[in-house]
């Protein structure tokens, strides 16, 4: 059964829905971006009431400025608290709960690792969301994609005949081409350790519970991830589906679905 109720979080009044179910492994689900706890396409909202139907009670919330809630938007660096209020929230909500695991997608993972420790016993961590507002060093040249999505998209031009014959015929932007080659060559640097990319790979070495991550390697958002933190990749079990759904929209909804109940399980 679904219930609709609110809690308090520095003085604001967040607005939560709790799909309740008997079990002792309860899953808190935090939005990201400024997505309301229904999620984009109501997905959040379906993925709650299948987990719930497995035995697992799940509790949704609007942070601070979202949606239903009271109080000032800060987005997700300042979400600590909210985060902190949803997990005490809950457990009043659902006292039969004596485990939880958090999953968060984009900038709701980097939350989620950002701002620990939480009193929670796992994470959940999709298409963690390393961008940083950078100014650019050509403002007349739009900011190249991660290198692994250049790369990807080479191969498959490579495969594709038509691609090949474009280029022959001389219909390829060479200039634009080179740009997007030249972003492949070279070493990578590894990101600065006050830089976001930085601080999320400080904050998986310094996890004391488990956390698992979970890429939709078609997406650029988690494909910025696999290029900005190679360690946290190093130290986290991490599962992989071929997708670019950043949200795990559709039929990629069902293997989301299945890991979060492996490891509610």
């Amino acid at each position: 059964m679904r219930h609709q109720l609110s809690f308090d979080c520095e003085g604001a009044a967040l607005a939560a829905t709790l799909d309740d179910a008997a079990g002792a492994a309860g899953l808190l689900i935090v939005s990201g971006g400024n997505e309301i706890r229904s999620g984009a396409h109501r997905g959040m909202a379906m993925l709650a009431q299948r987990v719930a139907a497995a035995g697992h009670p799940v509790f949704r919330f609007d942070r601070r400025g979202i949606g239903d809630s009271e109080g000032d938007n800060g987005g997700f660096e300042s979400s600590g608290p909210d985060i902190a209020a949803a997990i005490t929230a809950f457990r009043l909500a659902a006292p039969q709960v004596t485990r939880i695991v958090a999953f968060g997608n984009c900038d709701a993972a980097s939350a989620l690792l950002l701002h620990q420790p939480f009193a929670i016993d796992a994470l959940i961590l999709a298409n963690p969301w390393t961008y940083e507002d950078e100014p650019e060093a050509d403002a007349t040249e739009p900011a190249l994609p991660p290198a692994s999505a250049i790369r990807a998209r080479y191969l498959s031009r490579l495969k594709d005949p038509r691609s090949l014959l474009r280029l022959f015929k001389g219909e390829v932007d060479l200039r634009k081409l080179l740009r997007g080659l030249s972003a492949l060559g070279g070493s990578r640097r590894p990101a600065a350790s006050d830089s976001l990319a930085g601080r999320l790979d400080a904050a998986l070495g310094a996890l004391r519970g488990p956390a698992t991550i979970l890429l939709a390697t078609g997406d650029r958002t988690a494909q910025a991830f696999m290029d900005n933190c190679p360690a946290a990749l190093a130290r986290s079990a991490v599962e992989r589906l071929d997708s670019a759904s950043h949200s795990f929209a559709g039929d990629d909804g069902d293997w989301l679905a299945a890991r979060i109940l492996e490891i509610l399980a």
